[in-house]
């Protein structure tokens, strides 16, 4: 038998999954900018029922004043940064909200 440092690469699992790719990156930003932008057009009533940091509130609040589209957009853009840095199980709770609030009730 031969002493090949080699031998074993085949059977190597790295600890840490590989990152994700730029163009991965780019649609999970997408589609939390347009999870927020979802929150933006919730009636007061139904945002209150949405489980959201104060900020992301306040971001939101903001957005749905805002009558001019490139500030409207930089605001939208601005609520995805907030949505990016939330965890996923806010993430999850508030996609959650967003589905029984805008579900209609008979």
């Amino acid at each position: 038998m031969r002493d090949d440092p080699f031998e074993d690469e085949d059977r190597y699992e790295p600890a840490t999954p590989p990152p994700l790719s730029k163009s991965q990156r780019k649609r999970d930003a997408t589609a939390l900018q347009d999870l927020g932008q979802q929150l933006v057009k919730l009636t007061p009533t139904q945002l209150s029922r949405v489980p959201l940091p104060d900020e992301l509130l306040a971001a939101v609040r903001l957005a749905q004043g805002i009558t001019q589209r490139g500030g409207h957009k930089r605001q939208l853009q601005y609520i995805g940064k907030l949505m990016r840095q939330l965890d996923e199980t806010e993430t999850v709770a508030i996609q959650a909200a967003l589905a029984t609030v805008r579900t209609p009730r008979r």
